[in-house]
């Protein structure tokens, strides 16, 4: 795109898209239960008031202003505010501890933080005394002791003059850092990643040249902004002129904010797709065989008209019926206008891409992490194969190391880990490659396929390599599991942990008059039954020595509060290994 902002600095990439998109909507939000939007024109304004009472603040270049907040617009105002100023942006997750608080403002040296309410800061309070740095709170939603309120902070600013703000992004550098994010991680201390305007620029220029969305586009927007994915949708949204509609706070609430939002493109999570195609199996007319056959009608059909190919009359008199009947509904989930989601973080299973293309919500699976400014391959409307991550984005290179580990290159990379050197030499190669952990292949049309994870991989006390992920992923298509947790090295076989799905099983008890408190749920022979089926039903799709010879049921899910999940809703593996070694070892007994 001749007119892209793709070379732009986090620094100025705000200012410039008011300029260019001025009366464009930017940001749709909820205030007091009713829908309100700001122009790209307002949204500067907001964003250059801000940015002007950081100032007065004695924001300099360089600093670093920590963000405690949901996903909001407040929180993206904020953010263009820091980058505005040659800060930069410190997310944190606002699920986390006291001690992550602590870690992640202490470690990154944190001046200033942005905290979304007084229950929020109430947790840093806590650790306020390990926060030397720390010299400003600045409080969106309620007011403290001691805090300025976002509405203040924005006062303090209005009306000033630009001319700092112009000084700063002429000063910007191609490699300076725009934001550090602390990896959720599945193991060990977060480590701080610093991405710079480099970075971001490479990323977006990859996503732009793709062509996916523009302008009058309109993204729904739940992913937590303090991860790399998000972070990238909202600059990428900015970058085209698309408008950002934001999630309202409440999960509870999203089925109904996509019906009234009606988003053109949707960024998710594996899990939100798995819970929907499992919810549409459970409802299917005639069960999961005439699933089964609806969808390979659907794909047949949907794939030779991409072609431009002539449709078997009696197939296209089926699907239309099918269509406008069933697949339509899976349509209206979303909002009705949907015309691709984007799925990151975690493997989907083959299957249930298949159906949503089928229904017409193509999902594009990617790959990315956030020492790759959450990009790094990414499949294409016309360019796709499911099962695989797709090809390298454009300026990116792959390749496999001899132990199977992908490793990949590019302006997209992280210019290191925030005071961890040691850390940054470990992952990097001596010509300049990430080792990513993950393993994986690519075939003979670019594709690339993700295997497993090293630090993942289970051998058995029989030397047989296990992937759990294959299993887990299996295992999470059942509407009545939640999560599932292999475990097995160095033991004689798999077994696993099973968590149930509230929102499925608990309507499955009342209809069967059984109790409906999940812990007890649990252990009820009825629920082991059920389950059992669903691990049969998978076993039986893998060789013997990788099936599950045993399992528990645990009695409640595992949540981001406990540690176990990280804000993308992947599994902590290593929490749920040491919180849970007890019942691991009562299976093998």
């Amino acid at each position: 795109m001749a007119d892209a902002l793709a070379d732009r600095s986090m620094v100025e990439l705000a200012r410039v898209a008011a300029e260019r998109y001025g009366d464009a909507e930017a940001a749709r939000f909820l205030r007091a239960g009713e829908w309100t939007s700001l122009t790209y024109a307002e949204l500067w304004a907001r964003v250059a008031d801000v940015a002007r009472g950081l100032l007065g603040l004695g924001v300099e270049p360089g600093d670093r202003v920590a963000i405690l907040s949901g996903t909001r617009v407040e929180f993206t105002i904020a953010d263009l505010a820091v980058c505005s100023l040659g800060a930069v942006v410190v997310p944190v997750y606002p699920t986390s501890s006291p001690d992550e608080c602590r870690w992640v403002i202490s470690d990154s040296g944190a001046t200033v933080l942005v905290c979304e309410t007084p229950e929020h800061l109430a947790k840093v309070e806590q650790v306020r005394a390990d926060l030397p740095a720390l010299r400003h709170v600045v409080l969106i939603d309620g007011t403290a002791e001691g805090a300025t309120t976002l509405a203040e902070l924005e006062a303090a600013g209005a009306g000033g003059d630009d001319a700092e703000l112009l000084r700063r992004a002429a000063a910007a550098e191609p490699d300076d850092a725009c934001l550090i994010i602390y990896t959720s991680g599945t193991t060990g201390r977060p480590k701080g990643v610093v991405l710079t305007n480099r970075g971001f620029a490479a990323a977006r220029r990859a996503v732009t040249t793709a062509g996916l969305f523009g302008p009058g586009d309109v993204t729904y927007l739940y992913l937590p902004l303090a991860h790399a994915f998000a972070q990238l949708v909202q600059a990428e949204c900015i970058e085209v002129g698309a408008a950002i509609a934001y999630f309202g706070g409440d999960t509870g609430q999203i089925v109904g904010e996509l019906g009234a939002v009606r988003p053109t493109v949707l960024p998710s999570v594996p899990r939100i797709f798995e819970k929907v195609h499992a919810v549409a199996m459970s409802m299917w007319p005639g069960g999961e065989a005439a699933a089964a056959e609806a969808v390979e009608l659907g794909l047949r059909v949907r794939e030779a008209r991409d072609r431009g190919e002539e449709v078997d009359p009696e197939d296209a008199a089926r699907f239309e019926q099918l269509d406008n009947e069933t697949f339509a509904l899976v349509r209206s989930i979303f909002g009705g206008r949907v015309r691709f989601a984007v799925s990151g973080a975690a493997p989907i299973a083959p299957d249930i891409l298949r159906f949503f293309f089928a229904a017409g919500v193509p999902v594009y699976e990617g790959w990315g992490m956030t020492e790759t400014t959450s990009i790094g391959t990414l499949n294409l409307p016309d360019a796709y194969k499911i099962g695989t991550i797709g090809r390298p984005v454009p300026g990116v290179d792959i390749r496999i190391a001899e132990d199977g580990e992908i490793e990949i290159a590019g302006e997209i990379l992280m210019r290191e880990y925030w005071n961890n050197p040691a850390a940054t030499a470990e992952v990097m190669t001596p010509d300049g490659y990430l080792r990513t952990g993950d393993l994986g292949s690519i075939d003979e049309d670019g594709f690339v396929t993700i295997t497993g994870r090293k630090k993942d991989i289970i051998i058995t006390a029989g030397g047989k390599n296990l992937t759990p992920a294959n299993i887990e992923g299996d295992l999470r298509r059942s509407r009545w599991i939640s999560q599932a947790v292999l475990f097995g090295d160095r033991k004689p076989y798999p077994v696993a942990l099973i968590t149930l799905d509230a929102e499925q099983i608990i309507p499955w008890a009342q209809a069967n008059g059984l109790p409906t408190d999940l812990a007890e749920l649990a252990r009820r022979p009825e629920v082991r039954e059920l389950i059992q089926r669903e691990v049969d039903a998978v076993n039986a799709n893998y060789a013997q020595v990788e099936q599950i010879k045993r399992f528990a049921i645990l009695p409640r899910d595992f949540t981001l509060e406990a540690g176990e999940l990280t804000p993308s809703l992947k599994l902590k593996r290593n929490v749920v290994y040491e919180t849970y070694a007890d019942e691991f070892e009562q299976l093998y007994r």
